[in-house]
């Protein structure tokens, strides 16, 4: 099949490229589309508090997520191609860091519920959804197929997988109506069927993990270039989902009820998260490529990502925005209220599609440590704009204090003054410059 081309890469070069992860967008498109049907109908069955309650004690647990994967999965992949003889040792240490990881989350959660309980939730509903962190670690077996550039065996699992899920999810609705706790075992559920599913593949493949074993320096080495990355995701895991937990304690009693209506918001508005991912990770190589060989070339290739970026997030949010209410149709009326909500937060994804191009930029150029500074800004402006504007504004001022975060995280590279040059080719995205240009040429 013959990709089309993009302005600014070569053909044959992209075509190469964007071949190597389209099964994985296959993948994530396929799991997508399941997941949210299935999403769907369990909020429609469970209606706005018992969503609520649902969706805030996974958000609860996500908070630790990044303790659980401690930021490996891009230097396991990255090992796995300059050692690929090392196979066994590399993934071996790995799932033992992530399942220690895991067993120190057990209690690390437990005594933060402590001190920062949530009101209507039983911990039971915490503790069994804190295993998610353990069940995880065979997923480490993900970058093995990455590095092996086999992404069609990543998308098998993730579509079979989410299959099973739905059927489970639609058997717990349909055939015994059952209690909320049963869609918290299912949910976890979830986690340990894609690990069993990464497992029976790489069995297939002739592989055992029986053979892995566990190397001290190489676990010293890769928690010294992860560390960044974990204090990163703890401040993404705070940035992408305080909002539900702040909603719901903020509010009281009508808590429950509107955190379940704006997590079926965050679920339509975040649906393409996933795209500028595979694209920059798709297009990068062409980009590091002009980087070598032609620094206009490379400026050059940046500002087509950068618009890129903005035209498909632009299309995405302006046609969320006007079906909005059409998509709340899907719906039991009692969601109706969030229509207006997600057209609003949708707009965020903007910021998101051009800070994930920025961030590989970041890393590319040596600035690590700013990919965490401004997901850092951006999480504290988060959670003050949330104290100030949920009392008065409901799911609405969470809507607003998001979209300013992620504008706010994108964009703070235009203060640094050796990243300022990245900040003003984003804004030229932004508002369209090229296409203007264009215009008045003609």
């Amino acid at each position: 099949m013959k990709l089309p081309a993009i302005k600014g890469f070569d053909e044959e070069a992209f075509n190469k490229y964007l071949k190597n992860t389209g099964w994985l967008m296959l993948g994530r498109v396929g799991s997508m589309v399941i997941k949210m049907a299935t999403s769907i109908l369990v909020a429609s069955y469970l209606l706005p508090v018992k969503n609520g309650l649902l969706n805030v004690s996974t958000s609860y647990i996500y908070l630790f997520a990044a303790l659980a994967t401690l930021g490996l999965d891009t230097f396991i992949v990255k090992e796995l191609h300059q050692f690929p003889k090392n196979r066994d040792t590399i993934l071996g240490t790995a799932f033992f860091l992530k399942i220690s990881a895991g067993l120190l989350g057990l209690p690390l959660i437990y005594i933060f519920w402590l001190y920062f309980p949530l009101s209507d939730i039983p911990y039971l509903f915490i503790f069994i959804l804190s295993f998610s962190g353990i069940f995880q670690s065979l997923t480490i077996i993900d970058s093995y197929f990455q590095s092996e550039v086999k992404s069609k065996y990543i998308m098998q699992v993730q579509i079979v997988g989410n299959i099973v899920s739905a059927i489970i999810k639609l058997t717990l609705i349909y055939a015994f109506s059952a209690e909320l706790i049963y869609f918290i075992y299912a949910y976890l559920f979830d986690i340990l069927l894609l690990s069993l599913g990464y497992l029976i593949v790489y069995k297939n493949q002739g592989l055992s993990i029986f053979k892995w074993n566990f190397d001290k320096e190489l676990a010293k080495k890769l928690l010294q270039l992860s560390w960044p990355l974990i204090i990163s995701g703890i401040m993404v895991s705070v940035y992408m989902k305080i909002d539900v937990i702040m909603l719901k304690q903020i509010l009281g009693e009508d808590g429950n009820a509107a955190s379940g209506a704006y997590a079926t918001v965050v679920m339509f508005s975040e649906a393409l998260n996933f795209v500028p991912v595979v694209i920059v990770s798709s297009l990068f190589p062409a980009i590091l490529n002009a980087k070598r060989d032609s620094p206009e070339r490379y400026q050059k290739r940046l500002q087509n990502l950068f618009d890129l970026m903005v035209w498909i997030s632009l299309s995405f949010a302006i046609v969320i925005s006007i079906g909005s209410p059409l998509i709340y149709k899907l719906f039991k009326p009692e969601y109706a209220s969030a229509a207006p909500v997600l057209s609003v937060h949708v707009w965020g994804s903007m910021f998101v599609f051009l800070g994930v191009a920025s961030s590989q930029f970041l890393i590319t150029e040596g600035f690590n440590k700013l990919t965490f500074v401004r997901t850092g800004v951006g999480a504290a402006i988060n959670i003050i704009l949330n104290f100030l504007l949920i009392p008065s504004m409901g799911m609405m001022g969470t809507a607003i204090a998001t979209v300013i975060a992620y504008f706010s995280a994108t964009f703070l590279i235009l203060f640094i003054p050796k990243t300022r040059q990245q900040g003003i080719m984003m804004l030229k995205s932004l508002f369209l410059v090229s296409v203007f240009q264009k215009i008045v040429k003609r």
